[in-house]
């Protein structure tokens, strides 16, 4: 008993230890974000109340571009997605999230970074006059970024928002 016992809280200590210098050595690999089930990121948003669900096709299924989905979401994106409704007041519809259908990349909709909202007069008013106006994308939709580092892009007919979660790296990737 005495030996496992051992040999477990050496194997604790090196993966905290791994841990430990994956966030203090730049350079060295981070881990990659938390990820959620749709039925996990539902409940999460039920919770916070005032966010809504919209999917053209009526569906869930991350492989169908008609169903807004957020199977593989990252758990801070829903988390941000929370802070967003409580510091706005605004009633939040989700439109789109990680099903197919978007553009690619790294902090892109297939990697849970970014959710489109449906853009009420009460979302967008909150985000002109919250954030900071940066230059446009490079379609024509215009841009602003919040100081927790979130990029905000007014589509035709959505806002389509790259939350970050603090990460430098995914701001400038989303700002640029």
């Amino acid at each position: 008993m005495r030996s496992r016992v051992r040999g477990t809280l050496a194997t604790s200590f090196v993966g905290t230890t791994a841990a430990l210098v994956a966030l203090l050595v730049p350079g060295t690999a981070h881990a990659a974000p938390a990820k959620l089930s749709h039925a996990a990121a539902v409940s999460k948003l039920n919770a916070t109340g005032g966010i809504g669900l919209s999917s053209s096709g009526g569906c869930s299924n991350r492989n169908n571009a008609t169903c807004t989905s957020l199977e593989q979401v990252n758990a801070a994106t829903i988390s941000d997605v929370s802070t967003l409704r409580n510091a706005s007041h605004c009633a939040l519809t989700i439109t789109g999230g990680t099903e197919v259908g978007h553009a690619s990349g790294t902090y892109s909709h297939w990697n849970g970074y970014k959710i489109d909202f449906s853009p009420t007069s009460c979302v967008s008013a909150y985000v002109t006059n919250s954030f900071t106006r940066i230059a446009d994308r490079g379609d024509g939709a215009a841009r602003y970024r919040s100081a927790a580092g979130n990029v905000y892009a007014r589509e035709s007919n959505h806002w389509d928002v790259t939350f970050c979660s603090g990460s430098a790296a995914c701001t400038s990737a989303a700002g640029s």
